[in-house]
């Protein structure tokens, strides 16, 4: 299917927009059964008029979307931006919310519970932080399947942490927080390491720290190894690439891969749905580091 360019999006939707404020029975029903034919571009439409300056124009959007029954995702997202309340794994599943508003989130939470505590029957305390990865390995890689994606790399599916668990493959960085969220349900304190062109997770819970690369199968680096890994991605080693980065910065270079994988597939309208919540995380970090 063809994607439409930003200026045939506003052209294709120019004439439901003139409609919007119409309160005719006949007239919202037409809309709503046009919406319910293009529901991926009918969202970003309305999304987009729910944020403008116009109060009424916005309202009306905002009442189409409830009575679509949709998951408002992207307002969702955006106030949890704003909000700077930020915890790894409600924050993903609302990222994934923006494109898929119905997905279950008690099944992809449960999912992660039943990995947690797979790996907890297998743990045989006092364990060593390395000898709790190769639990979490062993029950990730080898008893569920779970590997990187390679000749679909570009896929934004790849993107989606649910996506992630109901198809096992990943880019490095959801296979990071699905390593990450494992490990937290065992009270194992793990670090999203956010190299420039790698994702990675660290421990640092021994006097030195090591590090394992979850899209390679789990593999372990200890920090002398780390050289090698920064030279092969052409990684300069400043000391600091090392160490762990923030919840905000986590999720918003997920959301810079898609704009990246979206564009690249000429989905216009969700690069530029991505490019918005980046553009909202850079003005929030801008604010609070100005504060």
């Amino acid at each position: 299917m063809e994607v439409p360019t930003d200026d045939e999006f506003k052209k294709r939707w120019k004439a439901c927009r003139a409609l919007l404020d119409d309160e005719s029975p006949l007239v919202r029903n037409a809309l709503l059964s046009k919406f319910r034919e293009e529901p991926e571009e009918g969202r970003v439409f309305l999304r987009e008029i729910a944020d403008e300056k116009d109060p009424l124009l916005a309202k009306h959007a905002q009442d189409l979307i409830k009575s679509l029954g949709w998951v408002d995702g992207r307002n969702d997202f955006i106030s949890f931006i704003r909000s700077q309340r930020y915890e790894l794994e409600t924050g993903w599943f609302l990222l994934d919310r923006t494109v898929y508003p119905s997905f279950e989130l008690s099944s992809a939470t449960l999912f992660l519970d039943k990995l947690g505590d797979r790996c907890r029957e297998l743990l045989t305390p006092p364990m060593l932080p390395r000898e709790i990865c190769s639990v979490i390995n062993r029950v990730l890689f080898h008893e569920y399947g779970f590997r990187g994606a390679g000749k679909d790399f570009e896929n934004p599916e790849n993107s989606f942490l649910h996506r992630v668990l109901e198809r096992r493959k990943g880019l490095p960085i959801t296979m990071s927080v699905l390593y990450l969220l494992v490990a937290r349900r065992l009270g194992f304190d793990l670090e999203p390491i956010g190299l420039p062109n790698r994702f990675i997770v660290g421990c640092f819970s021994e006097d030195r720290p090591f590090y394992l690369d979850p899209w390679a199968g789990g593999k372990f680096y200890d920090f002398d190894q780390m050289g090698g890994l920064l030279e092969e991605y052409s990684i300069e080693n400043s000391g600091s690439v090392l160490l762990p980065v923030t919840v905000a910065d986590t999720l918003t270079r997920g959301c810079r891969n898609l704009v990246h994988h979206y564009s690249l597939a000429e989905d216009q309208a969700k690069a530029r749905l991505f490019n918005t919540f980046v553009l909202e995380f850079e003005r929030i970090q801008g604010i609070a580091t100005s504060a």
